[in-house]
């Protein structure tokens, strides 16, 4: 559970600069952090469980396009976390469109990287 909590954080961190540095990326939530945490927290949730199974399924496409369609589930994904966190709790983060999401998934990785490495996880 400890994991899993630590893992939220640092999606939300990472959520949280790709939410001011890209403009095509909109928190919505009284405050912002609000929205940032609700769709980090069902990105963790999407990550644990369902994203491996997906990207297994999408492997035999995956390779014939060179990866290009791993950027499509990533985006998919991106979105039904979104979603999710504005259907059921009013706050979260728009996705201004599909380059939004790969460079935001880009910045996400790196951000994520970055404070694992900081705070050892």
């Amino acid at each position: 559970m400890s994991r899993f909590l630590s893992r939220w954080l640092v999606l939300t961190i990472a959520a949280g600069v790709m939410v001011a540095l890209l403009p095509g990326m909109e928190a919505v939530g009284k405050p912002p952090i609000l929205g940032i945490a609700a769709f980090a927290l069902f990105l963790a949730l999407i990550n644990a469980s369902i994203k491996p199974i997906v990207h297994l399924i999408a492997l035999p496409i995956s390779l014939l396009s060179f990866g290009l369609f791993a950027l499509v589930l990533n985006w998919l994904l991106m979105e039904l976390a979104s979603w999710l966190a504005m259907t059921l709790f009013d706050v979260g983060v728009i996705i201004h469109g599909f380059l939004w999401a790969v460079l935001g998934s880009l910045i996400m990785s790196i951000v994520s990287g970055i404070v694992n490495a900081v705070i050892g996880d």
